[in-house]
């Protein structure tokens, strides 16, 4: 499975609003010869993986960057992640009308932007079906890259994050070329190699208007060196069908995305009846290992919640991926009461901070191989403390 590598932990100052620590940023040291794109263009998912040589051996992933922190997806956001440890930023991928990749959570953008704000866009506003259901907004398709330039990012969950709000207005939308670039240039500064964890947004969505994301994303991906079985790479989507085609062309690792609802959208369009309840199966996950050589699920699918809305039971997808080969890295683990298990809230009140510490030792002791967070310092403190 994932290559384990020696990491050393020095303490730097990371700056946050409301948030002042000491983290811990990881280390890599290693020089390792790297596979030949030819060498490496018809291995299975698994021998993939195993080749993965700067893969660490828990990977902490920057959920859209320092979200916690700062407006999700913005450069700044990446940045503050990488600073604070994070071994991967995870840039979600949708395209402009040019058909030129940025990174947005969804297409629509009327509560990530000031769109709203500019009269020269109002008329852009409009209802469309996203994955089968009506959604009103303006959505990134209809808008050139140099148009989406001159929007600038705000918090999406201002009632959670009103600290993060001191930041709305202050950054652009990047594009997934500028993410790169920043990985590279940090990488340098940092001394270590920053990784990169894309996600394909709505592949089918965007393939029925005649902007499939997964061309543009294997060519840069290629144009800059990353397609490849020892970079430091993961790409990731909730659908299935356009995993299975990229498996053929990229020789990163892939993972499958699970949630504890509902079933891949293209499976819905094609009238398959399978759910990602299915996909989760110690059979689903063999059939997974076929094509990916992860699976990204949602925490409950692997500690579900009970009546209480405490930690019950662990599931077994843990044990039946790793007994399928994958590696599993779930979502989402976030510091504020609001979004953590009766367990280990402060207080009543949904933005105030509770024990994240707590919840993520739990799901280590199930046996994870990573997680995403929107607070990289904490998850990043207490992989130290785990040591």
């Amino acid at each position: 499975m994932i290559s384990v590598l020696p990491r050393r932990f020095v303490a730097v100052a990371a700056s946050a609003v409301a948030v002042g620590a000491s983290v811990f940023v990881p280390q890599l040291s290693t020089s390792s010869p790297q596979t030949t794109a030819q060498d490496s263009a018809s291995l299975a998912p698994a021998a993939r993986l195993a080749e993965a040589k700067h893969h660490d051996d828990f990977v902490i992933v920057g959920h859209r960057g320092a979200s916690g922190y700062r407006p999700e997806h913005t450069l700044a956001s990446y940045e503050l992640a990488a600073r604070m440890g994070a071994d991967y930023i995870e840039p979600d991928l949708v395209t402009t009308k040019d058909h030129v990749l940025v990174t947005r959570h969804e297409p629509e953008i009327g509560g990530t932007t000031d769109v709203a704000a500019h009269p020269e866009f109002a008329a852009r506003k409009k209802t469309k079906v996203l994955d089968g259901a009506p959604l009103t907004g303006w959505f990134t398709e209809d808008f050139t890259l140099k148009e989406l330039k001159t929007l600038r990012a705000k918090e999406r969950i201002p009632a959670i994050r009103q600290h993060n709000t001191v930041f709305d207005g202050h950054y652009q939308i990047p594009t997934f070329q500028e993410v790169i670039d920043l990985t590279k240039r940090l990488s340098r500064e940092l001394g270590r190699p920053i990784g990169i964890y894309p996600e394909t947004k709505h592949p089918t969505y965007f393939q029925q208007q005649g902007l499939a994301l997964e061309p543009e994303l294997v060519k840069t991906l290629t144009r800059n060196n990353l397609n490849r079985s020892d970079a430091k790479v993961f790409v990731q989507s909730f659908e299935v069908a356009n995993l299975k085609a990229l498996d053929k062309q990229l020789r990163v690792p892939l993972v499958q995305l699970t949630s504890s609802v509902g079933a891949p959208y293209d499976f819905v369009a094609s009238g398959d009846k399978r759910t990602y309840a299915d996909i989760v199966s110690a059979k689903g996950l063999q059939e997974v290992a076929s094509y990916a050589d992860g699976v990204g699920p949602s925490k409950d699918q692997i500690i579900p919640l009970d009546a209480t809305g405490k930690l019950g039971t662990p599931t077994n997808l843990v044990r039946d991926a790793h007994r399928a080969g994958l590696v599993v890295h779930p979502y989402t683990f976030r510091v504020e009461n609001n979004f953590l298990p009766a367990d280990f809230d402060s207080s009543t009140v949904a933005s105030d901070s509770g024990n994240l510490f707590g919840e993520i030792a739990a799901y280590r002791k199930v046996g994870i191989d990573g997680l995403f967070s929107d607070n990289t310092d904490i998850a990043v403190a207490a992989e130290a403390e785990s040591r």
